[in-house]
């Protein structure tokens, strides 16, 4: 076993390097399906107090994600270049210290969650062994990415009945859409990663698919341009939230052309998996408007 090693980062640097928030993106990318479930659940006008518990809660859960993969993962990361610096994978972290910071984790999020009704607090429970067994599905199942999908899913779902008490029709278009959203970002993610997961003997949806990755992404975002159309048409959110999703299918579209290029760089995929985030807000302001006029 590789023992702890010292550093001179201050060890709150160490711990904010953990939760993953020196790098927004990811959380943010976690928070805007939950955000689309309560804005349009409650017809673009949600409470405020709900509102700041589902961001809370998101960013709680996100970084609990982030410590159980790394405390997973910590023999793996270190032979692979984008993530062998991390706090857990270079000892500059302990485990022990890790274990500590993702019981605080969970704990702010177990808190967050008693504000909920029961049917949201049950689903809160229902997401927790997906969150801690995604690390474990790299190792045993071809495309990971799908449980991760699943595990983003589940923002929609307590984000929804939340407001609702109940899960609709148009919940689950919206969950679908999430599902294969996530599936299409998380494999431009693991695109980067893919000839090092290949040597180090882990699974990942980039390797699954193959040289038909950039294909298998062009069809999800065109399953998440469909489902979200259909959702708008079932709530009438149009005009306003068509003409967002006109924006976000053109960026989708983009993308995949941009993927079918062989010579594409690797710093690539970082910068069309933080474009998705803009997109994802963009889509969040025509559901708001949309709800709303």
């Amino acid at each position: 076993m590789t023992e702890y090693r010292a550093t001179t980062e201050p060890t709150w640097q160490r711990i904010i390097r953990l939760l993953r928030w020196d790098k927004p993106a990811g959380r943010l990318i976690l928070m805007i399906p939950a955000l689309w479930a309560v804005f349009l659940a409650a017809n673009g006008t949600p409470p405020l107090p709900l509102v700041l518990v589902i961001v809370l809660g998101t960013l709680a859960t996100s970084a609990a994600g982030c410590v159980v993969n790394d405390l997973w993962d910590r023999d793996i990361d270190p032979q692979v270049a984008r993530t062998k610096t991390r706090p857990l994978a270079s000892r500059a972290l302990s485990v022990k210290v890790g274990i500590v910071i993702l019981a605080i984790a969970l704990a702010c999020a177990a808190g967050l969650a008693v504000y909920l009704n029961p049917l949201s607090f049950y689903l809160c429970v229902a997401a927790v062994p997906v969150i801690i067994l995604y690390p474990l599905a790299k190792r045993v199942f071809p495309i990971p990415q799908l449980v991760l999908s699943v595990a983003w899913g589940f923002g929609v779902l307590i984000s929804w009945t939340a407001v609702t008490g109940n899960l609709e029709p148009s919940t689950w278009l919206l969950w679908g859409a999430t599902v294969a959203w996530t599936l299409g970002f998380d494999t431009v993610y693991a695109l980067s990663d893919r000839e090092d997961d290949l040597l180090v003997g882990i699974n990942s949806s980039a390797i699954f698919f193959n040289r038909y990755a950039p294909e298998a992404i062009g069809v999800f975002f065109a399953i998440t341009a469909i489902l979200m159309g259909y959702l708008g048409y079932r709530m009438a959110l149009y005009p306003i939230f068509a003409f967002t999703l006109g924006i976000a299918s053109v960026g989708w579209l983009w993308q995949y052309l941009r993927l079918r290029d062989p010579n594409l760089p690797r710093s690539a995929y970082g910068k069309i998996f933080g474009q998705n985030v803009w997109l994802g807000f963009i889509l969040l302001v025509g559901m708001i408007g949309g709800s709303l006029l």
